[in-house]
């Protein structure tokens, strides 16, 4: 008879203590029984529907599903979830996927992370793009997670001192940094920082930056007047941290900070905004793989001990181009150790 069940059903049959604990074998049955319908995978996004970094994410994922046999449109079904900038949508939109049947929930993006976390503990959430999954309590560890929540994170403690020591080496001018984060991300502490705000604050002022963050509000940020303001500071130089606003709005944020003759430095995977210097984890590399983590849950993996994966492959790309346009001469031994160099 539970063969017959829908998934919802079954899920809401099974108490969360055994649903978590029981023998693979069993959890794996339970979760996920043979049934003709598609593997269905919710995927829960803080950014718009053809968007180009949307659609990059979700050409990748449709990608990683093929190499592992999940065609879409015949055994898999990817249903997306638009925030649009707005993240305080994204609540309700991870409590309609849970709600509609899907048989897990991939969060691209710390907000969406955390409102899928809150919105089921028992449909499997994969997430990527979260600097800190344990700081920001979706899992107990990145070992064992302990719950219906695993990932892969771009994880790198040392990320944002070397991002910060290419900076200064870059442009050993600049001595004013702001660094440009969102005011919805998760995780804040008193001073309204969230975790990856104090890693990066940390870093500039540990190499002699004068540096503050910058909490820009979504969905449409007043640009304009925030640079204006950065100008009146003497901000020689931006910090775009890898927060939804500022990867939403990259590409403009890269050209006031062009014409306000400032250097810039963005996240690695952020080429495409022509900032002078893009550096650190890519996070086209964590969506590479949670597909094959979706597989290891669907084949017997229960969530609560699978391993989150961290990704720590740097990209340095070097926007020659972009350094002309705001008078700066990088140094010839930065350009020759970039992965690509963009004239």
């Amino acid at each position: 008879m539970a063969i017959k069940k829908n998934h919802q059903e079954i899920r809401m049959a099974i108490s969360r203590r055994y649903f978590f604990t029981m023998p693979a074998v069993l959890w794996v049955q339970a979760a996920f029984p043979q049934q003709a319908r598609p593997f269905t995978v919710g995927v829960l996004v803080n950014g718009a529907a053809g968007a180009p970094l949307t659609e990059r994410a979700r050409q990748s994922l449709q990608d990683s599903f093929a190499a592992l046999g999940y065609e879409q449109g015949r055994n898999l079904d990817l249903r997306f979830g638009y925030a649009e900038g707005k993240l305080e949508r994204l609540p309700a939109l991870a409590r309609e996927l849970a709600g509609s049947g899907v048989d897990m929930i991939f969060a691209l993006g710390g907000p969406a992370s955390r409102a899928a976390a809150d919105a089921t503990s028992t449909v499997p959430v994969i997430f990527s793009i979260v600097t800190d999954p344990v700081a920001l309590r979706l899992v107990d560890s990145m070992r064992i997670p302990g719950r219906n929540v695993t990932g892969v994170t771009n994880l790198d403690r040392e990320q944002a001192k070397a991002q910060m020591q290419l900076l200064k080496e870059a442009a050993p001018h600049v001595s004013r940094v702001a660094l440009l984060s969102d005011v919805d991300i998760p995780g804040g502490d008193n001073d309204g920082h969230a975790p990856i705000d104090r890693d990066n604050l940390q870093a500039a002022r540990g190499v002699g930056f004068t540096a503050n963050v910058v909490k820009l509000k979504g969905p449409t940020p007043d640009l304009d007047a925030s640079f204006a303001s950065l100008a009146n500071d003497g901000i020689q130089a931006i910090v775009a941290l890898e927060v939804p606003v500022v990867l939403f709005h990259r590409a403009r944020i890269a050209r006031l900070a062009t014409s306000n003759r400032m250097m810039s430095l963005f996240p690695g995977g952020t080429s495409d905004a022509a900032a002078v210097l893009t550096f650190g984890t890519t996070v086209e590399d964590t969506w590479k793989r949670m597909p094959a983590i979706a597989d290891r849950i669907v084949k017997g993996a229960p969530p609560a001990e699978t391993p989150v994966e961290a990704v720590t492959r740097r990209e340095l790309v070097v926007n020659v181009k972009t350094a002309d346009a705001i008078g700066l001469k990088l140094p010839q031994q930065i350009i020759d150790r970039a992965d690509k160099r963009l004239d």
